[in-house]
């Protein structure tokens, strides 16, 4: 049979979890596109397949995908660090993916006295991560009375149930709206690449080709491509600047005196460097966003 025209099993495949609906299922459909991998999300559906990449996709809520994957039902999934720590299932985090950041923090009435975590001692503290909340009170050597509740605990210590919460943050918003403000961060989460610790080989070597996608996309998110004038004058403290992943490019211009500098900068440094260079009479600075970055 023809390589090209042979029908792939789930064997030959590489299966994937990833929540059904919500901010998570979003960056990760979009992940996979910036990887080239071609996915139909019809509405309501539960299980589809790549169109050019030996790939099954599987949509579920985001606490069961822990599950699937230790039961490797799913050779690899995509879900929130503070679903990983709080299911705490027998599974892989393989790739940190830089979306989805949030964190889980103890919240307190916006007017109680809290200087430390002793506060917590002998309090009820109502949560959706009582496994999270425990073992850091249990690090702390603090004792309390742990409530579990499956949604809105943002209202229980305005009805009584609670002294504090441990809840997941973003803005802070819905906190300030209920008459609460965050004391205590005690995980920073974001978005992971987690995977079956038995996955087999046809699927580790698909992994291995899904990760080097992920990481150049990764690494272009986090670089600007640079190009500017320079004076020759100043050309050797400016490529100084500017490393590059090896080296800038320099091209002679036209004009007398001045040469095409190309580089690339790392997004932290950014506006820093920018500055530094326009200081030694760097000119026509044009940045431009990298699609994939590939060392």
């Amino acid at each position: 049979m023809n390589p090209v025209n042979k029908i792939l099993t789930s064997t030959d495949k590489l299966k994937i979890a990833i929540q059904k609906s919500g901010r998570l299922n979003e960056d990760s459909m979009k992940l996979l596109k910036e990887c080239g991998i071609d996915i139909s999300s019809g509405v309501n559906r539960l299980k589809t397949e790549a169109s050019n990449f030996p790939m099954e996709v599987f949509f579920l809520r985001d606490d069961d995908i822990p599950q699937y994957v230790e039961d490797g039902v799913a050779d690899i999934g995509i879900v929130g660090e503070n679903v990983v720590f709080e299911k705490n299932k027998k599974i892989t985090v393989v790739e940190k993916l830089g979306f989805g950041k949030c964190r889980l923090s103890i919240a307190v009435g916006r007017n109680e006295q809290y200087e430390d975590v002793q506060y917590l001692q002998g309090k009820k503290i109502a949560t959706s991560y009582p496994v999270i909340l425990q073992n850091f009170l249990t690090d702390q050597g603090i004792e309390a009375d742990i409530h579990e509740i499956s949604g809105s605990v943002e209202i229980a210590p305005g009805i009584g149930l609670a002294h504090a919460i441990c809840d997941l943050v973003s803005s802070g918003s819905t906190l300030f709206m209920n008459g609460l403000r965050e004391v205590q961060t005690i995980l920073k989460s974001e978005a992971a690449l987690v995977k079956y610790p038995n996955i087999g080989v046809a699927q580790q070597q698909l992994l291995e080709k899904l990760l080097f996608r992920i990481q150049a996309v990764k690494k272009a998110k986090n670089n600007k491509y640079v190009l500017l004038n320079a004076p020759n004058h100043n050309l050797d403290k400016i490529i100084a600047l500017l490393p590059g992943m090896k080296s800038p490019t320099v091209l002679p211009l036209a004009t007398e005196g001045w040469s095409s500098v190309h580089s690339v900068l790392n997004e932290t440094a950014f506006w820093d460097i920018i500055e530094q260079l326009k200081a030694l009479g760097a000119q026509g600075i044009l940045v431009v966003p990298i699609e994939k970055m590939i060392i």
